[in-house]
């Protein structure tokens, strides 16, 4: 069967099942744009599913034995995952429209000190780019690349990927031995942990055939030291890519004798045109509907605006010369991480960004139980509009929301206005991994817990993210509160005529006043129970479970 055939029969599929249940009465779906109502799942590609493990180990990276000293390898999972996870429905039982996966192009093979030299750091995570044009080996081919968007694409779900533009990743030993960059002491191999820096020659120009001067501030002979600004600091003391500069660049040496790389020299083109073309390579050969960016405050605003305009261009030629594979004509979507915007709108949205990750959410969580103050003050930055926040519980650079809390954490972020981004795991109640005394966030990044999910939590979520998935009126709609013991809400989005009530905290026979959004007569069913009632005098009477998420039956 071919994958223009596939990509039909899947959506066909779906559209006689759902013709199937709006015979059985089936709830109405206003489910809006992608950009109205966006619900993306964000996984660390290498924690989620192996299902390949022929690649495990690719260019000689190795486990731990010991999980203290393993919370930084490569662990093994695999493009190929996240697509068997597509076709078993996972991401649809959720609601999910969007899936972020970590930079699937090649990483530094080997690994650099962790903390402070507590632990062997790979770049599992996407962060420590090698080769901007190539699939990481670990991760799989560009066969199981264009399969897992493909497939995504035929349930109607986006793919995203994370992106760095603000730096490269370190010269590691392995890395360094297998390019020739002759910056190496002998007997290298042997290094260990603590030892590590020792086998470096620091003062050695040999650096020079690396990235190179003209490509990123380094702080070693014969480059620019990094700033002390935003814009010119090395990260994490990471090699900064110099994005501002107008100068013409060549390939540095490294890239042009790397025998596998895509990478030739561009004419006339900055280290910013580079990057961009590399980035917005993968947009128009496989259809990439976005990107996270990652640092977005130590990249010049105007590199990101570039970014954004090339992205567009990249992906309606994807879309033109793949029509039977494209979910619809929406233009490219970039979500920027700003460390410490909150949910206003920000600066950056002039500059190419749909949407910011919201960092004030999941500190929110006093108001979580009680959360009108919450809801009202979000609706007021964000009715009417297209999304600009993209909530958050859990975050792989911040920390994990605590998992005793997921049903009421889960819920405060499925019903705030904005968008939802789900961390992996939230909806199972992953456990979090070992935490390095100099480096806790690598706990957040443990393996999904596929054996050992928590039932109540992910049968909650599924409702929740099914119901907003129907509702763009929860992500942009006027909110008012209806009550208050128990808490009741609704949110009209006027334009498309959406409308929902919510109650929190209802618990047995309840009546719930809905007067104002739904009228008297209306059928209206709670998608929580999956019950139905009809409005009277202004209110439904319900069984209610705790939530009760209404609205209108056919």
């Amino acid at each position: 069967m071919t994958l223009r055939t596939l990509s039909h029969a899947f959506r066909l599929s779906l559209a006689l099942s759902g013709a199937a249940l709006l015979a059985q009465g089936a709830p109405a779906s206003v489910p809006g744009s992608f950009a109205d109502n966006p619900i993306v799942y964000f996984l660390m590609t290498d924690r989620f599913v192996n299902a390949d493990p022929s690649n495990d180990g690719s260019y000689g990276r190795r486990r731990e034995a010991l999980p203290k000293d393993d919370v930084a390898t490569f662990h093994g999972g695999d493009l190929k995952g996240v697509t068997q996870k597509l076709k078993e429905g996972w991401f649809k039982q959720l609601g999910v429209n969007a899936i972020w996966i970590t930079a699937p192009y090649e990483q530094i093979h080997g690994w650099v000190q962790g903390g402070k030299a507590e632990f062997k750091h790979y770049a599992y995570h996407g962060y420590y780019a090698l080769d901007y044009t190539v699939v990481d080996r670990n991760l799989g081919t560009p066969a199981d690349l264009k399969e897992l968007i493909d497939t995504a694409h035929a349930q109607g779900i986006r793919v995203l990927f994370d992106i760095v533009m603000n730096h490269p990743g370190y010269l590691d030993l392995q890395t360094a031995r297998e390019l020739k960059v002759d910056v190496l002491f002998e007997g290298s191999e042997k290094a260990t942990l603590k030892n590590y820096h020792n086998y470096i020659d620091y003062n050695s120009f040999k650096f020079l055939d690396w990235w190179g001067r003209d490509w990123v501030r380094a702080g070693l002979p014969g480059y620019l030291d990094g700033g002390r600004d935003d814009l010119t600091m090395q990260l994490a003391f990471l090699p900064d890519f110099r994005t501002e500069s107008k100068d013409f660049v060549k390939l540095p040496k490294f890239l042009k004798n790397k025998p596998d790389t895509r990478a030739v020299d561009l004419p006339n083109t900055t280290v910013r045109g580079y990057l961009i073309n590399w980035l917005t390579d993968w947009v128009r050969t496989y259809g990439v509907d976005g990107f996270r960016c990652d640092t977005v405050k130590h990249v010049e605003p105007e590199a990101w605006a570039q970014l954004k305009a090339e992205g567009v261009k990249a992906l309606a030629e994807w879309k033109a010369a793949h029509p039977a594979n494209k979910i619809d004509d929406a233009p490219f979507w970039m979500v920027g991480e700003f460390w410490g915007v909150g949910p206003a709108r920000h600066k950056m949205h002039s500059f190419g960004f749909d949407a910011m990750l919201n960092f004030d959410f999941q500190n929110d969580e006093g108001e979580f139980a009680k959360p009108e103050k919450l809801f009202a003050g979000y609706a007021k930055l964000q009715a009417g509009m297209p999304v600009h926040m993209l909530n958050y519980l859990s975050s792989h650079d911040t920390k994990l929301f605590d998992r005793e809390k997921l049903v009421v954490g889960g819920a405060a972020l499925m019903l705030a206005p904005g968008g939802v981004q789900i961390f992996y795991g939230d909806e199972t109640a992953r456990p979090a991994g070992y935490e390095p005394r100099t480096d806790f966030q690598q706990g957040t990044r443990s393996d999904m817990n596929w054996t050992a999910p928590d039932a109540k939590v992910l049968a909650h979520w599924r409702k929740l993210g099914t119901f907003r998935s129907r509702h763009l009126a929860l992500a942009k709609g006027v909110h008012k509160q209806l009550g208050s013991s128990p808490y009741v809400f609704s949110r009209i989005d006027a334009p498309s005529g959406d409308c929902v009530v919510v109650a929190m905290g209802a618990k047995g026979e309840a009546t719930i006043p809905v007067a104002g959004a739904f009228k008297d007569g209306e059928s209206l069913r709670d998608a929580y129970t999956g019950r139905t009632a009809t409005v009277a005098g202004g209110a439904v009477k319900v069984q209610a479970e705790t939530y009760v998420l209404l609205e209108r039956a056919n």
